[in-house]
This record gives C-alpha cells, structure tokens and sequence, in this order.
C-alpha cells in the first residue's frame, strides 16, 4: 500500500470527506452570505466605471467635433479672405 500511502490513512481521508458532506449544508450558505454581498459590490463599481467611462468619450467626442468645427470656420474664412484679396492684387498690376 505504499503507492497510496502519502502521510494519511484511508480513515482520515474518509472521515474528513464525511466531515465535509456534513458540513458543507451549513458552510455553502454562510460562505455565500459573505461572498454575494462582495459580489454585488464588485458588479455595482464596474457599472459605475462603464458608465462615467461613457460619459467621458461623450464629452471628449463633443470636445473633437467642436474643434473640428471651429478649425472648418477658420479655414472657411481664410479661404473667403484669400478669394477677396486675390481680385484686389490683380487690379493693382
């Protein structure tokens, strides 16, 4: 039986898994009690983190098309500036 034999006897191992067969009825719903709340917890914050982390990229994407925006309106009226000083050059020549 050395091939089995690691420190314990067959009747340690087997009153050990008996103790937990009884045991577990009474430690599954306690360990659950302290796990669920913890659980929920952890769930909650990754909801509150999805959502701020949507209302950022909200606000950063209205930020970029606000630049956009404002850089067209310039270009739009350095192109206006440009067409209206180009007729005047010519008549200067």
């Amino acid at each position: 039986m050395a091939l089995f034999d690691n420190g314990l006897k067959w009747g340690t191992g087997l009153a050990v898994g008996i103790g937990v067969l009884i045991l577990a009825p009474v430690a599954i719903p306690a360990v659950a009690a302290i796990v669920r709340p913890i659980a929920k917890a952890t769930i909650k914050s990754g909801l509150i983190l999805v959502e701020k982390t949507k209302e950022l990229v909200a606000e950063t994407k209205e930020t970029i098309e606000d630049m956009k925006a404002e850089a067209e309106a310039e270009m739009a009226s350095e192109r206006q500036q440009a067409s209206m000083a180009a007729p005047a050059a010519v008549e200067d020549m």
